[in-house]
Order: structure tokens, then sequence, then C-alpha cells
């Protein structure tokens, strides 16, 4: 069984592990460079699960061989929006389409808003629910 006990954001690879070090992240990006993958940092401020276009910081990293150089990326990012989450995704183009092969967070807010839940009643006695994030708010820009 898992429990999020800090309720935080569970999304990607290694959600409910502790926060990755400098040094987790560095082996990940090396992992993703010896596999020819193309790397690139996104960041938003709104963290629905289905909201899976995050802004891109910069531009995917095709030709890069060196993963001090995206940590570096990823350290500006993290300078450039200190209360966004920050993700790195690694995509494999040997079919002819980029198919995401990685995806994990390395950076939160200091603090995680969460979500609420919507009961709706529907017809026939069925329930539907909705997940709001409380980040939504307010308008983007004023978020966190």
């Amino acid at each position: 069984m898992m429990t999020n006990y800090g309720n935080r954001v569970t999304q990607g690879q290694f959600s409910f592990l502790p926060d990755l070090t400098d040094e987790e992240i560095t082996a990940q990006i090396k992992y993703a460079l010896d596999n020819k993958w193309a790397v690139n940092v996104e960041y938003s401020d709104d963290p629905h699960p289905r909201n899976t276009y995050w802004e891109m910081y910069g531009m995917p990293m095709f030709d890069m061989e060196d993963p001090a150089g995206i940590l570096m990326e990823i350290n500006e990012c993290r300078k450039t929006f200190p209360n966004c989450y920050i993700r790195v995704m690694a995509s494999d183009a040997t079919r002819g389409t980029e198919s995401v092969k990685m995806s994990y967070i390395v950076n939160r807010p200091s603090v995680e808003p969460g979500f609420n839940l919507v009961r709706e009643e529907r017809n026939s006695r069925s329930q539907g629910y909705t997940i709001l994030p409380y980040a939504c708010n307010k308008p983007e820009g004023e978020r966190s």
C-alpha cells in the first residue's frame, strides 16, 4: 500500500519518494542521455493531473551530451520560477515520434495548494466527481 503522507502532487516517476537531490537528478539525466533521449525542462503553477501541457523552459536539448548542462538549465528555471512545479522530461524519437520515456518533478512550491473534490448529482441517482486545484483560485501569474 502506498501512502502519500505529505499530500504532495504525485505525477511522473519518483512521486512518492522524497525530493531528488542534484546528484540523483544528474544520474537520471545521464541515463536519459546514454539512451539518446532528448531532455527538456518544463514548469507550471497548475499541477492538475490532466494538465499535461506545461510551459517549456528553453528549447528541448536534442544534442546535449553533458548532464551538467541540463542541470544548469534546471537550476536557472528554479531561480526564475521558484514557486512553480518544474519537471524534467526525456523523449525517445527512435520510432519516428517523440515518445515520453521519463518524467519527474524536480522542484515544488514551498506550499502545495492541493485539490478540491467536487461531487455532482446526475441522472438515475449516479454521481460524478471533479478535481479542481486550489491553485486555480487565483489568476495565472499570481499563484503560489
